[in-house]
């Protein structure tokens, strides 16, 4: 449906999707021969009391396409249409078109991002389950294991202990 992917014809617009559809919106766009973007970031989640690295929207509700500006292009009526879209972004009635060098920049930018973590070494956390629950610790680091090393004040005195970082919370 969507013949050509030139710059002089063709301009980035921004689809609003239904509530944690992205992927599947940008599925079924790509599928209908769209050119789509969605920047994701890597972040560090807790799933099945693991630490796991997962791609998550950058931008939650939101992905690119690139769409013809030409008089003679494929009409834009089945994105409305598509599962998971809820609708093209608008200002008024005229849609809301994206430059190519701020979707090149994301682009760079997702490219260079590392991975998230989901502690990093200074923060304070609460351990929600097992003898210590309740107690602030600040976080050290992560074991080859998946146990976090944290400190923990008792007695006046900084005591290291390992636990299992899905038992960690993060306050604030």
């Amino acid at each position: 449906m969507q013949p050509t992917t030139d710059r002089d014809t063709t301009v980035w617009y921004l689809i609003h999707t239904k509530p944690r559809q992205e992927h599947i919106a940008l599925t079924n766009l790509e599928r209908q021969g769209y050119t789509c973007y969605l920047p994701l970031l890597r972040v560090e989640k807790i799933r099945r009391r693991k630490a796991e690295v997962v791609s998550e929207p950058m931008f939650a509700r939101y992905l690119f396409v690139r769409l013809s500006t030409s008089d003679n292009a494929p009409s834009w009526a089945p994105i409305r249409s598509t599962l998971g879209v809820s609708q093209l972004v608008r200002f008024g009635t005229r849609p809301a078109k994206v430059e190519d060098p701020l979707v090149d920049l994301l682009r760079n930018r997702e490219l260079a991002q590392p991975t998230e973590p989901l502690f990093k070494p200074g923060d304070t956390v609460v351990i929600t389950e097992g003898p210590f629950a309740g107690l602030e610790a600040a976080y050290q680091m992560t074991d080859a294991e998946q146990r976090a090393m944290v400190l923990l004040h008792i007695l006046s005195q900084p005591v290291p202990v390992k636990i299992d970082a899905a038992s960690l919370r993060k306050t604030g």
